[in-house]
């Protein structure tokens, strides 16, 4: 029955009713009727329990203008409410007011034959247009009035879903819990076109997840992607997160920090979608997973268990409890359709309305015939004292009752299943990986499951008897020509715990070692080969719970040392190092110090303790293995090798030059008798020799070492290849250092075009061989092009590794000097002060790095007028320079030259030249008459004696430098410029990358 249409500009009001869980429906309806200019209201279907069904139906004629319901199975089973209740209420509310009503469909089962009046037309499988047409000739609208293009925000058409999304499957048991809903969309509309964070808190069992995935199901057209991280494991939920980076198009390299960066970028700036909504579920940890919260026009919605996030003042929060009893009683009712109101409503007191226990007991109820009293007196009389986990005292109630009930019930009908289920406990209870098992070697099973997974019809069986009576929720997945398959099992976590506190410990011993062989039949056995890391990426979550970490099993603990230097090469160092640290705890107990896999694991934790900046505990451990090696192993023994490799990185890091460079001088003649002078581990050495000559100020020394791998590099691989724009991007900075600044930025600005074909922008390569030819270009005068580059290079290293990372640390160290000379002096004096608080704070005050940009905040302090207190702090940094690196190190050096330009500035004219005369003779003979820092040396000593009324002498040494600088850097070079004008010659400190 299809009402005439309204004449043109006629305007109504229609009042649109829908149940939440097809609240898209509902919207998108709204939008359409909104376009003809007519107005709307929307009102969710939710009638009370005590209300008569005639009497709630009645009540939507008190809203405003037409009402229009959206009916679908959900409308019709809210409450629950009966066949033969609808078809009264209709019967007796529909009929007397037609002109008041009309309906569409979404339903997938037949409506009652008394909805019939209400005309409704059917919207599944239609696309947008035709549906609209339907629903507006419904209506008595013209659909061809007000019919325009998409807008950037209007909601998008239920039967086309985002443009990228990853979401569980819909709980279709969901209820209630409607307020929750609503006031999360509110939080996340109230932030507006900025964005929105919201984390849901409370107990475990409660049904955040439940609620969060329903708010993405729901809400989930108003985005355009919409993208699940199960965040219980960092690693996890980093791999997860950057696996949006191929569904949103994005070109990155395969190292995952790459990836996550370009999610990040793409998110912030709404390119190539704007509206996004990514759910952190089970976010527990604030620190594992705080850089991966996007920001931009989007909302993020987590899961938690802690207060922690609405403490950063960043993340709203809004606290989730147990179900309303009529919540409760509503859920019962339709999960266990025997059960009265009455037993509904005790069953609930019994579990005190939490949402996991009451589906576990309802659906307990619903497939077995014990009365539903004898159940929940059994379940009254659990002693929570008896609990085989800890149990926090937010659950007062017999979980292990229940649950036990549960279990035993399913031992007597399917061992088979009761098994496997078992089996699942041994592994993370987020993403239990089904299709592993499935598929693991028949001899890592115990027999009767190694049966099981050969049959298929049988294993399906089994899952499906799990997913009747268990807490676990089947996830599945479609492959070409193939029925949906169980990939992952996903288990409570308290439902997890119940399981492994209930098991014998030789049944936990056996069912751990099965587990483990899983594991070991799913390595690929090659960590560095980038084709395989998501297969690491889905095994290490399932370490710890599967107990490999304990393990005696000489394949598990190499299954171990693969996943370390896997999350080791994927810039993972924060997991790989926890993940050391747990293993050698474990290990300590099992093997002895000395054995090869444990030596090897110990370096390891070296290691990451060095890349997390953790440097003195890397020395330390690195020192002890050292140690331990050299009183009982020969000099060329791989593991003393490898263990003496460690430590000089360690003392690289902490500024013992001279120890790293004897470590790396013995190393690398050892590696070159033994397996010659082109071998990787001799390359590896070698490079690490010429990084401490480097540091040393041996700059000569350390660019013929590099040069030396640059041709190892050209011969063995492609110009193109990694090792050798590597070794190319360490000659430009020796070359650079050395003053030879035209050959350096020649040679830089290939490497960097080489780098740009190759990698992405966030390429740890291409950011170092950027942050050079920055300042190379400085250095040649190209300030300008300079400065940009560097901004651009910090801003990417702040991205990538954070803003109190040893490498960010370096780069905004040059910046601040960019700023200083060419830019704001107040932003350049903080941004010094900055760098060299965290360098003190990151290696101690006495370290070359810390001493080295305090020095440079002398030179802020100098151009701001203050020369009392620049003069103190460069005294103080020249000073401890010369502790710290010895008097004639360049670096001393450069802070000598700064501090009698300090001490002339303040009137100390016989000191600064005394000073400056000292300085230039070690320069001299340091780095050569015609280096830059020389020359430097030699303007300012003439600077001194012109201040001194020593003229002659003084014009002699100007004339000198001027000439020296025209004949190596050229008559209108910046330094030759600066001299000729008598400007004060300072020197900037650059920390190195070691």
């Amino acid at each position: 029955m299809t009402p005439q249409a309204q004449a043109p500009g006629t305007r109504e009001h229609f009042t649109i009713s829908y149940a939440g869980y097809n609240r898209p429906w509902a919207a998108w309806i709204a939008h359409q009727l909104e376009q003809q200019g007519h107005g709307t209201a929307l009102l969710r279907w939710d009638p009370p329990l005590g209300m008569a069904l005639t009497e709630a139906l009645a009540n939507l004629l008190t809203a405003p203008g037409r009402v229009l319901l959206v009916l679908d199975d959900w409308y019709f089973q809210l409450g629950p409410r009966t066949d033969t209740e609808w078809t009264q209420a209709l019967a007796d509310v529909v009929p007397a007011n037609l002109d008041r009503f009309a309906a569409v469909s979404v339903a997938t089962r037949a409506l009652p034959p008394t909805a019939a009046p209400l005309g409704p037309v059917d919207l599944r499988d239609l696309d947008a247009r035709e549906a609209r047409r339907r629903i507006l000739r419904r209506l008595g609208l013209d659909p061809a009035a007000g019919e325009a293009g998409p807008d950037g925000f209007s909601p998008r058409f239920p039967n086309d879903p985002p443009a990228v999304w990853n979401l569980p499957r819909r709980n279709v048991r969901f209820t209630g819990r409607d307020s929750a809903l609503e006031a999360l969309h509110e939080r996340f509309a109230a932030g507006g076109r900025g964005g929105a964070r919201v984390a849901l808190r409370g107990i475990s069992g409660v049904g955040k997840s439940q609620i969060a995935a329903e708010y993405a199901h729901r809400f989930g057209n108003d985005y355009d992607i919409v993208w699940w991280v199960n965040a219980g494991y960092r690693a996890t939920a980093r791999e997860q997160f950057a696996a949006l980076a191929p569904r949103l198009g994005l070109e990155t390299g395969q190292e995952l920090g790459d990836r996550i960066r370009a999610v990040h970028e793409a998110l912030r700036t709404g390119h190539p979608y704007r509206r996004w909504l990514v759910v952190f579920d089970s976010a527990d940890d604030t620190e594992q997973i705080e850089d991966l919260l996007p920001e931009g026009n989007g909302h993020v919605l987590l899961t938690t268990l802690t207060q922690d996030w609405a403490a950063t003042g960043a993340v709203g929060e809004i606290e989730v409890r147990p179900f309303l009893r009529e919540e409760s009683v509503a859920y019962a009712r339709r999960r266990a359709e025997r059960l009265t109101a009455e037993e509904a409503d005790d069953l609930a007191d019994a579990v005190e309305d939490l949402p996991l226990l009451l589906a576990q007991t309802a659906a307990w109820l619903a497939g077995n015939p014990m009365p539903a009293k004898d159940y929940i007196e059994l379940i009254r009389r659990g002693n929570p004292a008896q609990i085989a986990i800890r149990m926090s005292q937010d659950y007062s109630m017999g979980f292990q009752t229940s649950w036990s009930i549960t279990l035993n019930t399913l031992s007597e009908r399917s061992p088979e299943a009761t098994e496997l289920l078992h089996l699942f406990a041994f592994f993370s209870p987020e993403a239990i990986p089904v299709r592993m098992i499935q598929n693991a070697r028949p001899a890592d099973l115990p027999d009767h499951l190694a049966a099981l997974a050969a049959d298929p019809i049988r294993w399906h069986t089994a899952l499906r008897r799990l997913s009747e009576s268990t807490a676990v929720r089947m996830d599945y997945v479609t492959e070409a020509d193939r029925e949906p398959m169980v990939d992952t099992v996903q288990m409570h976590r308290l439902y997890h715990g119940f399981l492994l506190g209930n098991l014998s410990e030789d049944r936990r011993d056996r069912l751990s070692a099965a587990a483990c062989r899983v594991l070991v039949s799913a390595d690929p056995r090659a960590p560095g080969d980038t084709r395989e890391w998501s297969r690491y990426a889905a095994i290490i979550p399932h370490l710890e719970p599967a107990d490999a970490l304990s393990s005696g099993d000489p394949d598990v603990q190499r299954l171990l040392i693969n996943c370390i230097e896997y999350l080791k090469t994927r810039g993972e160092y924060s997991s790989a190092l926890r993940l050391c640290e747990l293993t050698v705890d474990r290990w300590q107990d099992r093997l002895p110090p000395d054995d090869s896999t444990m030596l090897l694991m110990r370096v390891m934790h070296a290691n990451m303790l060095r890349r997390s900046g953790r440097y003195r505990e890397s020395e330390a451990v690195s020192r002890a293995v050292v140690d331990e090696l050299t009183e009982t192993r020969p000099a060329d023994d791989p593991d003393l090798l490898w263990a003496r490799n460690s430590l000089g990185g360690s003392m690289l890091a902490l500024g013992a030059y001279e120890e790293a460079r004897a470590l790396f001088t013995e190393s690398v003649a050892t590696y070159t008798r033994v397996l010659g002078e082109e071998a990787p581990l001799t390359v590896q050495d070698r490079n690490n020799l010429a990084v401490a000559l480097h540091l040393l100020g041996r700059y000569e020394e350390a660019l013929q070492q590099h040069q030396v791998n640059l041709r190892i590099a050209e011969r063995q691989t492609h110009p193109g290849h990694y090792r050798t724009l590597y070794a190319g991007t360490q000659c430009a900075w020796l070359l650079r250092l050395l003053g030879r600044y035209r050959e350096a930025t020649s040679k830089q600005e290939q490497i960097v075009g080489a780098y740009r074909r190759a990698v992405d922008r966030y390429s740890p390569g291409m950011l170092r061989a950027e942050h050079n030819l920055a300042l190379c270009l400085r250095r040649s005068g190209d300030s300008t092009a300079g400065e940009a580059l560097m901004r651009s290079v910090v801003e990417r290293f702040v991205q990538a590794q954070g803003p109190s990372h040893p490498e960010t640390l370096l780069v905004q160290a040059d910046h601040a000097n960019f700023v200083r000379k060419h830019g704001d002096l107040d932003h350049a004096h903080r941004l010094s002060r900055t760098v060299a608080d965290r360098y003190r704070n990151l290696v101690g005050a006495d370290h070359p790095y810390a001493i080295g940009t305090e020095g440079n905040v002398s030179l802020v302090l100098r151009s701001l007028g203050d020369r009392e207190a620049s003069l103190a702090v460069a005294e103080r940094a020249c000073h401890a320079m010369s502790r710290a690196v010895g008097p004639d190190h360049p670096w001393t050096l450069g802070c000598a030259l700064n501090t009698a330009g300090a001490r002339n500035l303040v009137g100390d004219e016989e000191h600064a030249a005394e000073l400056s005369r000292d300085t230039l003779g070690r320069a001299k003979a340091t780095l050569g008459d015609t280096h830059p820092l020389t020359l430097s040396c030699k303007a300012g000593l003439a600077a001194d004696l012109r201040a001194l009324r020593r003229s002659e002498e003084a014009a002699k040494l100007e004339q000198e430098v001027l000439q020296q600088l025209t004949d190596t850097l050229g008559a209108q070079h910046s330094h030759t410029v600066s001299v000729r004008r008598r400007e004060r010659p300072y020197w900037d400190f650059e920390p190195q990358p070691s």
